[in-house]
């Protein structure tokens, strides 16, 4: 058999156990290795084993994982998100389908601290699906809404999802989640407008809530969205502005997570076990998965698969735009069936090069292939957004929480389209920082 042949094999393989539900990370390592052993040797396959784990564990750009995901937990952990949902509610909730923008405004801002989608989805539905249920908000038009404001946490720095595309790809992971800010900040305008829309065509939707706030309860409920803009600041500012590297922004945000807490009375010492428990669970599972695909990796070089695709590409004799939309579409078929982290470990040490001998940007196409396979959160049969607002509101069937989020499923598809059409949307904050 020809190397590509195996290589071919591997993919399939990997695939196969993947959609058995083995675990990401194991079926990467046994891949890997078997793969690498076959085509270099058995001391070829236990040497890179070795060296495959201590580089991707000793990595100084990694430890910017763990950091931001227990600045993450810590807040989280606190109660926080109810305080937060109410203040944008003072603000938004009396105009008609206010409760549902309110909903994904919250989400925005606290996408920017937890920087997981399924967490953010999480805390949000336990609070925002009941408040609005109580004001007579249609369950499927709520359940959307909080669904559509989850998946703002894989693109609002700091995303777990960006940072590990950076390490699969060695593109810069601090000007990568500098990159996801202004498109994270109109994808939430453009959900607050997708849902005004909704409500003006059919006010049924979402009763207009008749409780009205003076500005000084206004002004004074923005003292719970403080922590936020604080840890924000202090990290993604630090990292914009030159002052911290990513790995450093991370160390900053997570003590200033727990001060803030130790400051704002919240802090327990089982919140602070949880957390810690947390962070280390989610740490060594990304980790895991980190040093299999760099093991994965070393197999398709071996087998010459993505030189092969991206000499064969690069001879086409087609349009680039054309090719990205092959790609593009098999992300979203892909997203479908397979959670975020293991279509990129299982495609990226193929696709990347292909993008990059396309001329296309690899920082723009992280924040594109981000969004399309972010999709999958609201599509069936994956849909795991949907899955955990279904744990909440139990008496609304599945099928009917898959078709209310069908306009955010619309809005997101034409906002990938524009950030194709006008890539400088996502570039132009991380070339400022060059400059």
């Amino acid at each position: 058999m020809t190397s590509e042949l195996i290589g071919l094999i591997g993919v399939l393989v990997l695939l196969a156990l993947i959609l058995a539900k083995f675990s990401v990370g194991l079926s990467l390592f046994l891949v890997g290795v078997i793969g690498v052993t076959y085509l270099s040797g058995l001391d070829v396959g236990l040497s890179q084993l070795g060296l495959s784990a201590f580089n991707t564990a000793n990595s100084y750009s990694l430890s910017v994982i763990p950091l931001f995901i227990l600045m993450g937990t810590f807040i989280a952990n606190t109660g926080i998100g109810k305080d937060l949902f109410d203040s944008v509610d003072k603000w938004m909730g009396h105009f008609r389908g206010g409760l549902a923008i309110a909903s994904v405004g919250a989400a925005s801002i606290f996408s920017a601290i937890s920087g997981s989608g399924n967490a953010t989805t999480a805390t949000l539905a336990k609070i925002c699906i009941p408040e609005m249920r109580k004001h007579g908000y249609s369950p499927s038009f709520s359940s959307a809404a909080v669904a559509a404001g989850g998946t703002l946490g894989a693109l609002i720095p700091p995303s777990v999802l960006l940072i590990i595309y950076g390490a699969l790809t060695s593109e810069p992971i601090g000007p990568l989640l500098i990159a996801g800010i202004v498109p994270g900040v109109l994808m939430t305008i453009l959900f607050f407008l997708m849902i005004y829309l909704q409500v003006r065509k059919n006010p049924q939707l979402a009763p207009q809530k008749t409780e009205r706030y003076t500005v000084r309860d206004k002004v004074t409920s923005l003292k719970s969205i403080w922590p936020f803009l604080v840890l924000f600041l202090m990290s993604i500012g630090g990292i914009y502005f030159g002052i911290f590297t990513p790995s450093e922004a991370g160390g900053i945000g997570a003590a200033g997570a727990f001060l803030i807490t130790l400051f704002t009375k919240r802090l327990s010492f089982k919140m602070l076990k949880d957390s810690l428990d947390q962070t280390l669970r989610l740490t060594v599972m990304i980790f895991l998965i980190l040093i299999g695909a760099t093991l994965f990796g070393k197999f398709l070089a071996l087998s010459r698969i993505p030189t092969y695709l991206t000499s064969l590409v690069a001879g086409l004799d087609t349009s680039p735009y054309v090719i990205l939309a092959l790609i593009l579409l098999v992300y979203f078929v892909l997203g479908m069936f397979l959670e975020g982290i293991a279509i990129m470990v299982l495609t990226l040490p193929i696709v990347y090069p292909i993008i990059t001998q396309l001329g296309f940007d690899g920082l723009w196409f992280g924040v594109i292939m981000i969004m399309i396979v972010n999709l999958g959160v609201l599509t069936p049969p994956l849909g795991l957004n949907i899955y955990i607002i279904s744990g909440v509101i139990k008496d609304v069937p599945i099928e009917k929480l898959f078709r209310g989020v069908i306009p955010a499923i619309v809005t997101m598809v034409v906002f990938i389209i524009v950030l194709v059409i006008f890539p400088d949307i996502v570039t132009f904050l991380p070339e400022l920082i060059k400059t």
